[in-house]
């Protein structure tokens, strides 16, 4: 196999880069980044790509595919995982999300649960390069120039990290991938759990580096333990693409997506937390007529003032307040007005 500038023959642009922007992404995770966690990350950042949680193939394929998939224009950019092996499957689940027009639909092959495994997609597709070529070129086939990526880790139980990531990227894109998420952790898919498998397994960054000096025509973005601004521009600055942030953009979204629009898109002031609570009231409004409860959204919007005074009781008014009938954007100001007392 050929690694490097010269092994990449089909691509979905030609040989341009890709044309969203991904220097600062929130990666996609399970339980957390539905529809209402998007809009509210999108109150601080017009800018970051934000990604849905994962949803298998076959869910989209047979299931209910407005609850799924339906999202509120307010979220764009904003991208599709999708989680499966089977081609054909891919192939549909593709054709589906880009009719409900998703601006990118990116493959999992980094998910470490048994549930995943069980169904032979997730990280387990890291021992075989050659099935996840076709499912990317099976989707690249379907998408109808929505642009097809790859989130993956650096490898999976005892293989060797440097030696398969090259040989994977390699094949994948061969298929027509120009664009990848590398979390720079092994997944252990025999005797840690999926939590663990966010801490346990060591970061190795340099590997990520050094594949994108490798494969310097694809984009490569980085994740992995990232928590800080400065943390951000240190892999940038090593010369990575991007970098997809996680649990810190759920549990302290302010901490990096108010500044992202100014110190990583050049554009715009940013917006307090405040400000991005304020915004949210129309949508809650909105969501509530609907059909939707309080706490499905307000759940996500906790850590709104981590480590500010006044977020704990923050948390506290909006954990009591919300599930109970009737419940509303009240609820939501009376949370703000603790901040606002506090700080004064």
């Amino acid at each position: 196999m050929v690694w490097g500038r010269d092994a990449h023959s089909n691509t979905q642009t030609g040989p341009m880069m890709p044309t969203l922007n991904r220097k600062l992404s929130v990666a996609p995770m399970m339980d957390w980044t539905d529809r209402h966690c998007r809009y509210f990350h999108r109150r601080f950042s017009k800018h970051a790509l934000l990604y849905t949680e994962m949803i298998t193939a076959a869910a989209v394929v047979h299931g209910d595919r407005d609850h799924l998939l339906e999202f509120h224009d307010g979220e764009h950019p904003v991208a599709l995982q999708l989680g499966g092996s089977d081609p054909k499957l891919l192939a549909e689940a593709t054709r589906i999300a880009c009719d409900y027009g998703y601006d990118e639909v990116n493959l999992n092959i980094g998910c470490p649960s048994n549930r995943v495994q069980s169904g032979s997609f997730g990280a387990i597709l890291m021992e075989q390069p050659d099935l996840v070529a076709d499912c990317a070129a099976a989707m690249i086939a379907a998408s109808n120039s929505v642009e097809i990526t790859v989130k993956c880790r650096i490898g999976v139980d005892d293989q060797i990290p440097a030696e398969v990531l090259p040989e994977f990227l390699s094949r994948v894109s061969v298929a027509g991938i120009r664009s990848f998420s590398v979390h720079a952790r092994k997944a252990w898919l025999q005797g840690l759990s999926p939590k663990e498998n966010r801490d346990v397994p060591p970061l190795d960054y340099d590997l990520v580096y050094a594949m994108k000096a490798l494969f310097p025509s694809l984009e490569i973005c980085i994740n992995g333990g990232i928590t800080s601004v400065e943390e951000v521009n240190t892999h940038l600055d090593a010369g990575v693409d991007g970098v997809m942030i996680g649990r810190v953009a759920y549990h302290e979204p302010a901490k990096i997506l108010a500044r992202a629009d100014t110190l990583f898109f050049d554009q715009g002031q940013g917006t307090a937390a405040e400000q991005a609570v304020l915004d949210m009231l129309p949508y809650i409004e909105c969501q509530l007529g609907k059909g939707a409860r309080l706490n499905q959204i307000t759940r996500h919007m906790l850590g709104a003032f981590s480590g500010r005074p006044g977020a704990r009781r923050w948390r506290r008014v909006l954990s009591e307040g919300a599930h109970l009938e009737g419940a509303g954007p009240e609820l939501v100001l009376s949370a703000l007005e603790e901040i606002r007392r506090l700080a004064a």
